[in-house]
């Protein structure tokens, strides 16, 4: 929807050039921040004909001009960023791509599939994402060589920066250039992992060639499409931490494999992709001891808060984490590890009223399979990759480098004396 303001009919307006004096005065600023808009990219300037100085397009300007009075107003109550998306909405514990309920997409569309939509707003049945050999064999040879414990996120963002060296189109932001660089980079992420079992037969859904990477079981047709719709439920997630880097390094116009690189550095941390890895291992020493109780209890005494329970977005259960354990009550591998979650949720509703979030959804899948405690996280990694794109894609259409705050210093008031070397005070 445009905004409706009288002026002039549109090619006078159009015609119309202003000074830099004018331009300045129209957006409230000084005239070397005009030159600074310029530099950005955000106004075009020409050499005025018969005039001094540069000229602007009065229309490019008046659009300039309501772009900045509609971003100062927002969030400046509450001192948070506040980025306009047309991708996720959370609300009332629900969350929806595109409008859509994320929770259906996910029971009836494969993880390809439901990245499609987000990307591009339509549904390809039965899509699939192949990888060119130059990619996937630039990202293996740069995993091979990183040392033996190198984690999992870590390879994925080896794989992603080997695999961009590999597309000399890495450059080209249009959106077609950027989705067929999606559509190769997550199988070259899921294919960069070793397999764990060398007779595994490798298949072309990215559920499939997963698994071998993850399991050292053979997975049934059941087990492999809850892999699938733990990948669709997590694709986007709204303005998570990952995803707002993602959207800062677009900002600055760097291409998508650089985007994806930037929310898989913020997403090994504690709070953000390895929290699945936590409750894992909270799983499988509920299993071990026989109980809840005393597990809960040694979480709480070491001043730890006991994961995969509460999320922020979420008053009640984090809808993510219904959809998987519904899926997971049909699996009986997964009945020990089920029983152990009840367990911990049951014992710590006595005193607070957390409910399970996806993390806790998720240890459970990872830990009924043998996989190991960071396989979480690397399933988190791969199904969000779907959700940077498509991050990335709407921040290309955005003015560049909008996302650059302004420091509020704190220091010491200048000016200061020089610091004088050790032993010379």
């Amino acid at each position: 929807m445009r905004d409706q303001e009288p002026g002039p009919p549109a090619a006078a307006r159009q015609a119309r050039r202003l000074s830099t004096r004018e331009t300045a005065e129209l957006l409230g600023v000084k005239p070397e921040t005009v030159y600074a808009y310029v530099s950005r990219g955000q106004l075009t300037s020409r050499r005025g004909e018969g005039r001094r100085g540069s000229t602007f397009d009065a229309a490019e300007v008046e659009a300039l001009a309501r772009r900045n009075k509609r971003e100062s107003t927002t969030s400046s109550a509450a001192n948070e960023l506040t980025v306009r998306t047309q991708l996720t909405l959370i609300d009332a514990d629900r969350y929806f791509f595109r409008g859509v309920d994320a929770v259906e997409l996910a029971k009836r569309h494969s993880y390809e599939e439901v990245a499609e939509w987000l990307w591009t707003g339509t549904l390809r049945p039965g899509a699939r994402f192949t990888a060119p050999q130059e990619s996937r064999a630039a990202a293996a040879r740069a995993v091979a060589a990183l040392p033996e414990f190198t984690s999992p996120v870590d390879r994925l963002r080896v794989a992603a920066v080997a695999a961009a060296t590999a597309d000399p189109l890495r450059y080209d932001l249009s959106e077609e250039s950027v989705l067929g660089a999606a559509r190769s980079l997550i199988p070259t992420l899921a294919t960069a992992l070793p397999l764990v079992r060398s007779t595994y037969a490798d298949g072309e859904p990215i559920a499939r060639r997963l698994w071998g990477r993850l399991s050292q079981k053979m997975p049934d047709e059941a087990s492999l499409r809850v892999l699938d719709m733990a990948l669709a439920l997590l694709a986007d997630h709204d303005l998570a931490a990952s995803t707002l880097a993602v959207r800062v390094a677009a900002s600055a116009r760097a291409h998508a494999y650089a985007a994806v690189s930037a929310g898989l550095g913020v997403l090994e941390g504690p709070l953000h992709g390895a929290a699945s890895g936590l409750a894992h291992r909270m799983l499988l020493d509920v299993l071990d001891r026989g109980g809840a109780g005393p597990v809960v209890s040694d979480e709480l005494r070491a001043g730890r808060r006991v994961p995969g329970l509460g999320h922020r977005l979420y008053q009640g259960e984090d809808p993510r984490a219904q959809a998987l354990f519904a899926a997971l009550e049909e699996l009986p591998e997964a009945r020990p590890a089920l029983a152990a979650a009840r367990d911990v949720v049951a014992t710590t509703a006595r005193h607070t009223d957390l409910h399970a979030n996806v993390d806790l959804a998720l240890a459970v899948f990872t830990a009924s399979f043998g996989m190991p405690a960071e396989a979480g996280e690397t399933l988190f990694a791969v199904a969000r990759t779907a959700g940077w794109i498509a991050h990335a894609l709407e921040e290309y259409e955005e003015r560049p480098l909008r996302m650059r705050p302004s420091g509020h210093y704190v220091g010491a008031r200048p000016p200061q004396p020089l610091p004088a070397p050790p032993g010379q005070e």
